[in-house]
This record gives structure tokens, C-alpha cells and sequence, in this order.
């Protein structure tokens, strides 16, 4: 498809953040090897690490369909289809880590832990709902007209890029919350090191910025 090609290229393209505010989650490794942190914040990175790894495959997922839906120049249905699951994915991808982060409570013995988790919480849910709000502008587009549906898919591809910002803004809520003993306790978890490892290749420039 001439016209729409370009544009889901440039979506594809867009899309390159929201890995890499997962990687934040997890990238950090131990400062301190003589002195562990308090077996209450382990408790507590525990239960916000073990949501993670479902979550980082769905959101990767949705990545590698917009990308792999760009390269085959697919028909309008077919990016429409793929685009919207993709979107939804990251959407419930993003709302359920920041569902196991408010769900695991204040991190114990953390000054301003409940504002740093509180900080979180809303960024992740702001993401999630834009990507919502995206699956519903993808949903409305005209498949039937090809001037139309790229116009549309131009309108969304712009959102996208504009919604750096807001990873952005998740990577530095999260790196404020991963300080001292919160970053020790989630670099002892398995599953957050399962994420951190998976995504270096791909994305070791831009994690690099985000270890604490």
C-alpha cells in the first residue's frame, strides 16, 4: 500500500520507548555486596518483579506486530487489526504493572516511598490510557479509503512520537523510586533480572541512561 507504507514505518518507529521503560524496572544492579537490603523491601520488590516478565513479552509482542505489519506493506485491514491488538496489549501491558507497583504498597523503610510509588503508579496508568486512547483512533480509521485511512494513520503515528514524553517521564519516576536499598532489593529478583538481560541487546544505549 503506497501512502500507508511510509506512515506505519514511521508508527513502527515510534514505538521504540516502551521497552526500554520496562528495562527501567529492572535495569539497576547491586551496589552493595557486604550488606543486603531489608527482607520486607526484598518482600516487596518480589511482588512488583514477578508481574514484569508477562508483561514486558506482551508489550515486546505488540512492538515486533507493528513493526513485522510494516515491513509486509499489509492491507489497511490487516494494519488495522494488527495495530489495534497491539495497541490494547500495551495498554493492559502498562495498567498491569502499575497495578502490582500500587498493589505491593509503599516500599518499607523508603523516605518519600509513598509519593515515589504514587509517581509511578500514575505515569504507567497515564501510558496505558493513551495507548487506549490510540486503539480507539486506530479502530475509527476508513480502511475503505486509502487517503483517508493514511491520513488517519499519519494523525496516530504523530501521537505515538509525542508519547516519548511520557516515557520519558514513566524512566525518571521509576529511577527515583530505584534508589538505595528499593534498587538493591529489585536487582536481587530473578524475574526482574530475566527482563533486564532479555532487553540488553536490543536496547543496552538507552538502558544504560536508565540504571540507577
Amino acid at each position: 500500500m503506497e501512502g500507508t507504507d511510509p506512515v506505519n514505518k514511521k508508527l513502527a518507529a515510534a514505538l521504540s520507548g516502551g521497552a526500554v521503560l520496562v528495562v527501567a524496572l529492572s535495569g539497576c544492579s547491586s551496589d552493595s555486596e557486604a550488606k543486603g537490603p531489608d527482607p520486607k523491601l526484598v518482600a516487596w520488590a518480589k511482588t512488583v518483579c514477578d508481574a514484569v516478565p508477562v508483561q514486558d513479552a506482551k508489550i515486546k509482542a505488540a512492538n515486533a506486530a507493528i513493526s513485522t505489519t510494516a515491513a509486509d506493506t499489509a492491507k489497511p485491514e490487516t494494519l488495522q487489526k494488527t495495530d489495534s491488538k497491539a495497541f490494547q496489549d500495551m495498554a493492559d501491558g502498562y495498567k498491569a504493572i502499575a497495578a502490582a507497583i500500587s498493589g505491593a504498597g509503599t516500599p518499607p523503610g523508603v523516605e518519600g516511598g509513598a509519593k515515589r510509588q504514587q509517581d509511578v503508579v500514575k505515569n504507567l496508568n497515564s501510558l496505558a490510557d493513551s495507548y487506549a486512547d490510540l486503539k480507539k483512533q486506530v479502530d475509527a480509521l476508513n480502511t475503505k479509503d486509502q487517503g483517508k485511512f493514511a491520513a488517519g494513520l499519519r494523525d496516530v503515528a504523530t501521537q505515538m512520537t509525542e508519547l516519548e514524553k511520557q516515557h520519558k517521564s514513566g524512566v525518571e519516576a521509576l529511577k527515583n523510586l530505584q534508589q538505595g536499598e528499593v534498587k538493591e532489593a529489585i536487582a536481587e529478583q530473578a524475574s526482574c533480572k530475566k527482563v533486564a538481560s532479555s532487553a540488553a541487546p536490543s536496547t543496552g544505549t538507552t538502558t544504560g541512561s536508565a540504571q540507577g
